[in-house]
């Protein structure tokens, strides 16, 4: 029976990119990854494998997308966003790895004060 087969989920971070993305868009982009990820990184924390890897798919296509953003403060506020969904799911070494890519200074200082386990 075809009607309740079980469909794989479409997640925004599994659907295609049209490239060339402007940085307007690529921060959107991110954004919204971050924002639909954010139950996977709660889920992660708490060692559940499934939401788990959907967590890393997620943060590795953000990740991609931030490193074609040729705005400096853009990429800064997107590599931000990324931080802040690597703290939520316990993963502290890939967000220190991001936070020293951040460049602004207020930036930087936000994710200080909202984490201050980054810098050690």
């Amino acid at each position: 029976m075809r009607w309740f087969a079980r469909k794989t989920r479409m997640d925004i971070w599994d659907q295609a990119i049209e490239w060339p993305l402007g940085d307007i868009e690529a921060a959107a982009r991110i954004r919204a990854i971050c924002d639909a990820a954010a139950q996977s990184a709660i889920a992660s924390a708490r060692n559940d494998k499934g939401e788990s890897a959907r967590y890393e798919r997620a943060a590795k296509v953000a990740m991609e997308i931030a490193m074609k953003i040729s705005d400096g403060l853009m990429r800064d506020d997107a590599v931000h966003r990324i931080v802040n969904l690597c703290m939520t799911a316990n993963d502290l070494k890939t967000a220190q790895i991001l936070f020293r890519a951040i460049h602004t200074n207020w930036i930087r200082e936000t994710a200080q004060r909202d984490h201050p386990a980054l810098v050690q």
